[in-house]
């Protein structure tokens, strides 16, 4: 391979598509939503009756009226066939993390040659999928394949378009025959309803009025790397594991700190604008794009939206992202870290609690101080996540976010919370009794009259840390790029449930002797005194915190995946999980046991590849190098760099032999044995593959390297 020219044709592979148009600016707001089947347009095709009954379903959680099936598929079909879809879908999210669909025409046969376009109420509130050729962790065996999807009314329809035609996705839940959650969508729902009925008697005692609902909001903030198609084909561990098993550091990396925030090359933002304009019309609100820290890498970020609609939207926005880059010659690659010794990849939540008015319960306004309804779900927020630090940690788990979280570039693997100054120091003075406002904001001048004094917030922001209040908002940043957020949402909202739930009890039985304001008062007091522990307002990356954290803190450090995933299913957790129906104890068993499986099956792949690139291309390679080496003479260069390359390629044909070996041992019968093998033995055994090869890159001649190298994939774009 001559990497010469591999550099000079991957930068001019690209050119822009004349047969494609930009969208003038005055039709992107008739753009927006344009594929998405809302309720502003099925009231203009629904009865008034079957309108007010869905209406309340999608609005009020009211029991959806099966009667009204019929008369709601036959405006869904007519507005998909004006759309240009000619079959549809139950658009599902198994237990695999990702999405699924099982495409049927509206067409059928009437006879006589004749066909019709038809679409039932029955085939629009349930399909039948295979359910034993999907992840069931026991619930479901090959030979039980019965399985269902059904409508989530609360989540519209859109339309999915594709070269030569288009689709009607229907967002559905999926259950076996035996009636357990095989999906993510189903909890998520289910802790939704959690968290409505938890907060709402809380509300009341501080005035709310009948009729008010809660529900969770979510802003997920997308990060990802593009490189181009042509080094990812030519890259077998990236098209199979999705991460570089090998790669020598570049010269350059991210150290400059000049790819933050600079200039969007014309290609990727080209690509950028093509993939926001088809968001925009499945009705996903994007609001921000940027270059992120390391060189390749960025992101993108829509604006809040009520949980359930975010997690199938964040679904979306990475499938999109994913084929609209090949039409630029570009591959999107979502995993968490795809390049050794740069920044990885996150998906930062940002999670908040807000009523059907349009109140959000985390906004502390100009005088948090004094705003007893917001310290008092602040602190509700607090005591979840010191009680249930191991459940936050095992809902991020996975073989990909190991390799970032911890490093110097996202959380660590210990669950903190970070207020900032002015809300600390607020909840420090309702515990010493001082009570009164904290630190306040006010203005900063920047030195020259042209410019305008600028408002400077009361605290500063914290990346370190894995759980921070952000203003008005927790952001959860311990999310992995390539996770659904379903399930850490559900953990998020269920957990709140809980504390909300006993913090509603201690605030009645405080309100029996006071007044509100000092019952709630005593209950801010009591459980921040309780829970203060959580709060780390400062380096979450530095060793100190580390060493505090676990030994005079008594927080947990749950390091590995495995570690994790083990608390998933204690009794704590199971108990919780119950108590609220989001999982019963056989859905949180077959959870657990698919987070195994995906593990060891993760590290096996990657196994395996490591094995066969080295011993069919890298190895080969030196060989080939040292061959010419002997044809070079006998001068100190060739025989100096000769034997220091003979060196390490014996160095990497031994590590070679042991990963050979532990691949084929798998580690017991298992899956949690597997699992653990791969952790102890095979990534260990990767590790020291990887060191050797790495070392040859840097030793033989680029001519005989046999795929594109860190300096190519980061920096041409």
């Amino acid at each position: 391979m001559n990497p010469d020219f591999d550099v000079r044709s991957a930068a001019r592979n690209w050119d822009v598509d004349k047969t494609t148009t930009a969208t003038p600016v005055e039709l992107v707001n008739d753009l927006f939503a344009s594929d998405v089947l809302t309720l502003e347009q099925l009231k203009t095709r629904l009865s008034k009756p079957a309108y007010k009954s869905l209406q309340a379903t999608v609005e009020r959680g009211a029991q959806l009226d099966a009667s009204i099936a019929d008369t709601v598929a036959l405006a869904m079909k007519t507005w998909a066939m004006e759309k240009g879809a000619t079959h549809y879908t139950h658009w599902f999210q198994p237990l695999t993390g990702s999405t699924a669909e099982k495409h049927d025409s509206f067409l059928n046969p009437a006879g006589d040659g004749v066909a019709i376009m038809s679409f039932s109420g029955k085939e629009l509130i349930q399909a039948e999928p295979d359910a034993s050729s999907f992840p069931s962790g026991g619930l479901r065996a090959t030979f039980e394949a019965r399985g269902y999807t059904a409508w989530d009314p609360s989540s519209p329809a859109f339309i999915i378009r594709h070269t030569n035609g288009a689709t009607l996705c229907i967002p559905s839940v999926f259950a076996s025959w035996t009636g357990e959650a095989l999906d993510l969508k189903t909890p998520l729902l289910r802790s939704v309803e959690a968290l409505n009925k938890a907060v709402t008697p809380a509300l009341k005692l501080f005035g709310a009025s009948e009729g008010t609902r809660v529900g969770s909001s979510l802003g997920a903030e997308q990060e990802y790397f593009l490189i181009d198609e042509e080094y990812y084909y030519r890259r077998t561990d990236l098209v199979m594991s999705g991460r570089t098993l090998f790669g020598a550091q570049p010269p350059r990396g991210q150290e400059l700190e000049d790819h933050y925030f600079g200039a969007i090359p014309d290609r990727v933002l080209s690509f950028m604008t093509d993939a926001e304009m088809q968001l925009y019309a499945l009705g996903i609100p994007v609001k921000t794009r940027h270059n992120e820290v390391a060189p390749g890498q960025f992101e993108i970020a829509p604006i809040f939206e009520d949980s359930n609609i975010a997690a199938d939207h964040q679904q979306l926005i990475m499938q999109v992202l994913r084929t609209t880059a090949r039409k630029y010659g570009l591959v999107a690659l979502l995993h968490e870290k795809p390049f050794a010794g740069i920044n990885g990849s996150g998906k930062h939540c940002n999670w908040s609690m807000s009523t059907n008015k349009g109140e959000n319960l985390l906004d502390p306004g100009d005088t948090p101080h004094e705003n007893m309804q917001f310290l008092f779900f602040c602190s509700a927020v607090i005591k979840a996540v010191d009680e249930h630090q191991d459940l936050l940690r095992a809902c991020v788990a996975s073989a990909s976010n190991d390799h970032r979280l911890g490093a110097n570039e996202a959380p660590p693997a210990i669950l903190s919370i970070f207020l900032g100054s002015e809300l600390t120091d607020i909840f420090d003075r309702l515990v010493s009794g001082q009570g009164g406002a904290g630190k306040s904001a006010g203005l900063m001048g920047l030195g020259s009259s042209v410019l305008p004094e600028i408002p400077v917030h009361a605290g500063d922001r914290n990346r370190t840390s894995p759980f921070a209040f952000t203003g008005n908002k927790f952001e959860f940043r311990a999310v992995g790029s390539s996770q659904s957020i379903s399930f850490p949402i559900t953990v998020l909202n269920t957990i709140v449930a809980d504390a909300v739930v006993a913090l509603t009890a201690e605030l009645e039985a405080a309100l029996e002797g006071s007044d509100l304001d000092a019952a709630v008062s005593q209950v801010v007091r009591g459980t921040y005194q309780k829970y203060q522990r959580i709060i780390f307002n400062g380096d979450g990356y530095s060793s100190a915190w580390h060493e505090e954290a676990e030994k005079q803190r008594g927080l947990l450090n749950l390091r590995t995946t495995l570690d994790a995933i083990e608390h998933l299913n204690s009794e704590k957790n199971a108990q919780l999980f119950a108590k609220f129906g989001i999982l019963n104890g056989r859905e949180l068993d077959a959870r657990q046991e698919i987070m195994y499986d995906i593990y060891f099956k993760t590290v096996n792949i990657e196994g395996e590849t490591t094995e066969y690139v080295a011993q069919t291309q890298i190895l080969p390679a030196a060989l080939s190098y040292l061959a010419e080496l002997g044809q070079a003479g006998s001068g100190r260069a060739a025989q100096g760099v000769s034997q220091e390359v003979g060196g390490v390629a014996d160095e990497l044909y031994d590590a070679l032999q042991k990963l050979r070996e532990q691949n084929a041992a798998l580690g017991g019968d298992e899956v949690h044995e597997k699992a653990h093998h791969m952790r102890d033995a095979v990534l260990p055994a990767m590790a020291d593959v990887r060191n050797a090869a790495d070392r040859l890159e840097r030793l033989v001649a680029g001519k005989f390297w046999p795929m594109p190298i860190y300096r190519q994939m980061l920096f041409v774009k």
